[in-house]
C-alpha cells in the first residue's frame, strides 16, 4: 500500500523524495503533477501541494483533484505537511504539532456538488498516533493534539481575527481543513503534521510578516519533520 503525503511551504527541498519519478495524473478535476518513490521498499506518492514550479497560491490549490489522484493511485492513507501559526505563546516556532481536530469556517470543495450527502470530517486517529509515537521514539519533541483553524488565504489573518479565533484553535493555516474532509469524502485515511513557523498576527509583537520570512522559518524545523516521516514510514530504520 502506498503512504500519501502533500506538502508544501515545510517540505520545500527535502531529502526524502531522493530519485523520485515525476508524473502528471489526470482526474475529473483537473490534471495533478506528482512524485512518486520508494524509501526502505514503502512506495511514496508525494504532492507538492503549491505545484511543480511553487507558485500556486493557498486560494488556487486544486484540492480537489490533489486528494483524487491519490485514490486513483490506490493511496489510502494521506499525511498531509503545512506550515502553521502559533495561537498560542506556549507553541513556539519550530514546534510540530499534530492536530486532534479542526475547525473551518470558510467554504471547504466538496465531492457532492450535485448529491444530498453530509460526511463527519475527523483526522484518522490511529495514524496521528503511529505519527506521535515515531516522533517520541526518535525523542523529537512533537505537540500531541491541538486544533487547526483553517482560514481563506492567500493574505494573513487580521489582529482582530486571530483576537478571536485564539480561544477556540492552537494553530491558523490555510490547507488542512479542505485536504481532511475531501480525504473523508473519498474514504481515504488523513492524519496531519504543522510545523509552526511563526506567531499569528498580534500574538507577541514582531516585525512584519511576509511568505519568505515563512519559509525561512519553515526550513529549521525540516530536518526534525523528515526524522519523523521517515520513522513513520519504516519504523525499523531511521536514518535519511
Amino acid at each position: 500500500m502506498a503512504l500519501g503525503i502533500i506538502g508544501g511551504t515545510s517540505l520545500f527541498d527535502t531529502k526524502l523524495l531522493g530519485d523520485a519519478k515525476e508524473i502528471e495524473v489526470d482526474t475529473p478535476y483537473g490534471t495533478v503533477y506528482l512524485l512518486i518513490t520508494t524509501v526502505h521498499s514503502q512506495k511514496i506518492v508525494f504532492i507538492p501541494r503549491h505545484g511543480k514550479d511553487r507558485n500556486i497560491p493557498p486560494h488556487r490549490i486544486n484540492y480537489k483533484a490533489n486528494m483524487r489522484a491519490f485514490k486513483d493511485l490506490g493511496v489510502e492513507e494521506i499525511v498531509g505537511v503545512t506550515s502553521a501559526g502559533s495561537l498560542k505563546r506556549t507553541i513556539t516556532p519550530h514546534s510540530l504539532v499534530v492536530p486532534h481536530d479542526y475547525i473551518s469556517l470558510c467554504s471547504i470543495p466538496t465531492y457532492y456538488d450535485d448529491r444530498l450527502v453530509h460526511v463527519t470530517p475527523g483526522l484518522d486517529e490511529s495514524l496521528r498516533k503511529r505519527i506521535i509515537e515515531a516522533a517520541r521514539v526518535l525523542r523529537v519533541k512533537i505537540i500531541d493534539k491541538g486544533v487547526y483553524f483553517q482560514t481563506f488565504g492567500p493574505r494573513l489573518e487580521t489582529k482582530a481575527e486571530i483576537k478571536v479565533i485564539n480561544d477556540y484553535a492552537d494553530v491558523v493555516g490555510m490547507n488542512m481543513a479542505s485536504e481532511a474532509t475531501l480525504a473523508t469524502e473519498l474514504g481515504l485515511r488523513y492524519a496531519n503534521i504543522s510545523t509552526v513557523d511563526n506567531y499569528a498576527h498580534g500574538i507577541v509583537a514582531e516585525e512584519t510578516l511576509d511568505y519568505n520570512k515563512i519559509v525561512e522559518a519553515a526550513s529549521k524545523s525540516r530536518e526534525n519533520l523528515e526524522k519523523v516521516l521517515l520513522k513513520l514510514i519504516n519504523p525499523l530504520n531511521a536514518t535519511i
